[in-house]
């Protein structure tokens, strides 16, 4: 009896240990999902202040590279972009990436800009290979030397993968190359002069060319636009845009991005189109 009573009690206590480990177990996944739910607010947050600070900024002192909101863009048939915020909204899909939160993880940033001559005053074949199909490029190393090889570069590296075009005008451009898609994104580094701007402004449809600051010709990044019907973006104290390369193939891609508008029927915003670029590749 004494050691049947004696297996028992073995058996209770090792059931009782057993209890204790799953208990503590539990307990330490229930702090892990805490923790994590947490982050995943405060990443959320965060993307949103940084949305507000783009959307609302000042337009004397907008730091969102242009054609900005306050710069005048016409194609002759419609209005230049407003100065109306948007709230960078989207209709809440499942598995719709939101080009308007900040990424949990950032590529690498940059001292400078790569020399010039890396661009080797070649003409490079480019494909953006987007969530909504491939854009292929030619971009112009003879004309745009430092632009292309900042692109070149950038595109090595994996900078662009991932990211989503946060602007869309939609009568004539979208604007991507911004890692944290809010407008105020870039490698770290600013880089000038202007090279190869048209002399009488206009952009003919399948330009690609640098985005900036207004009036400041050295603050070109990594953000580009990409034209898809002719407009004619007046020169500002800094010049014009420079124009490094040509879509020569997707440009009924873009041009039914354009057509499906803005997230919020404005003259610019975050397309309604989600544009994500997964990744580059350079023949």
């Amino acid at each position: 009896m004494a050691s049947r009573n004696a297996s028992k009690s073995t058996a209770q206590r090792r059931a009782a240990k057993a209890q204790a480990r799953f208990e503590r177990a539990e307990a330490r996944r229930r702090e892990r999902r805490i923790v994590g739910w947490s982050l995943a607010g405060a990443v959320v947050v965060l993307g949103g202040i940084t949305w507000a600070i783009w959307a609302n900024a000042d337009a004397g002192a907008d730091p969102a590279p242009t054609p900005t909101a306050s710069e005048a863009a016409s194609d002759g048939s419609t209005e230049g972009p407003s100065e109306e915020a948007t709230d960078g909204a989207t209709d809440g899909a499942e598995a719709t990436p939101d080009p308007t939160a900040l990424p949990t993880t950032l590529p690498r940033m940059y001292d400078s800009p790569p020399p010039a001559t890396d661009s080797l005053g070649m003409t490079w074949d480019v494909t953006l290979h987007t969530n909504v199909g491939d854009i292929e490029l030619e971009l112009d190393g003879a004309h745009a030397p430092q632009a292309v090889a900042s692109f070149l570069m950038l595109s090595k590296d994996g900078f662009f993968d991932g990211t989503a075009c946060h602007r869309l005008l939609p009568s004539s451009l979208l604007q991507c190359g911004d890692p944290t898609a809010s407008g105020m994104g870039g490698p770290g580094y600013g880089f000038g002069p202007i090279e190869n701007a048209p002399a009488d402004d206009v952009y003919p449809a399948g330009t690609v060319a640098m985005a900036r600051v207004g009036n400041d010709a050295e603050s070109q990044g990594s953000q580009f636009f990409l034209v898809f019907n002719d407009v004619t973006l007046p020169s500002d104290s800094a010049g014009g845009y420079t124009v490094f390369g040509t879509v020569v193939q997707g440009l009924e891609i873009l041009q039914s991005v354009g057509a499906a508008g803005t997230q919020t029927g404005a003259s610019d915003g975050p397309p309604a189109t989600v544009v994500i670029i997964e990744d580059v590749t350079i023949a």
